[in-house]
C-alpha cells in the first residue's frame, strides 16, 4: 500500500507541473499579444537641413555642399555644423535601398578626417569621373566612401554603407551654391 501512495502523489507533482507550466504559457501569450510588434523597416525621420545649411554656408572657409534634385525617397536624417577649428559639416542620408550615406566635410587635417569620416576605409586607387570632377573610391569593413580631389583647404567625402552607386548619386547630386 505504501507504493501506492507514492506513485499518486509523484503523479499529483507531475500534474501540478504540467498545469503551472501551461498557466505560464497561456501568461506569456497573453503579454506577447499585447506588445507592439514591427513588420518591416522602422519610419525614418526627415529632418529640415536648410537653416543649418544656410549657417553652415555663411560660417565655413570653404564651399559647404548639399545634394540638389534627389528623389523624395533620399531621406535626410542628420545634420551638424561644427564652426570650431575643423569646420566639419555632416548631412546623413537614409538611401532609397535603405543604406547610410553621408556627405562630410573639413577644414581640418586632410588624412585625419578621411579616417574618420570613412571609419578607417582604405584608399584604393581607383578614380571616377563625376560631374567633371575626380573622386577617389575608398573601400573599408563599415563604410565605403568617394574623396573629392584637388580640393584647397577642405575634404569632402560621400560615405556609407551604401553601394558605390548610392554614393556616386550623391556625388553627383552635390552642389555648393
Amino acid at each position: 500500500m505504501g507504493d501506492v501512495a507514492g506513485t499518486s502523489s509523484v503523479q499529483k507533482t507531475a500534474r501540478d507541473m504540467i498545469l503551472s507550466l501551461a498557466l505560464i504559457m497561456l501568461v506569456a501569450g497573453v503579454v506577447w499579444l499585447f506588445i507592439p510588434h514591427e513588420d518591416g523597416e522602422p519610419d525614418v525621420k526627415r529632418v529640415d537641413y536648410r537653416v543649418d545649411l544656410l549657417t553652415a554656408r555663411r560660417a565655413a572657409s570653404y564651399p559647404v555642399a548639399a545634394p540638389e534634385g534627389l528623389p523624395e525617397a533620399w531621406k535626410p536624417t542628420s545634420v551638424r555644423y561644427q564652426g570650431t577649428e575643423s569646420e566639419a559639416w555632416h548631412l546623413g542620408f537614409h538611401a532609397p535601398d535603405g543604406e547610410y550615406v553621408a556627405v562630410e566635410q573639413s577644414a581640418g587635417k586632410r588624412s585625419a578626417f578621411i579616417e574618420d569620416a570613412t571609419q578607417g576605409a582604405v584608399k584604393t586607387g581607383t578614380t571616377q569621373r563625376i560631374d567633371g570632377e575626380t573622386w577617389t573610391r575608398y573601400e573599408g569593413d563599415h563604410y565605403d566612401a568617394l574623396v573629392l580631389e584637388g580640393t584647397e583647404g577642405s575634404t569632402t567625402v560621400v560615405t556609407g554603407t551604401a553601394s558605390f552607386g548610392q554614393l556616386t548619386k550623391m556625388a553627383g547630386a552635390l552642389r555648393t551654391e
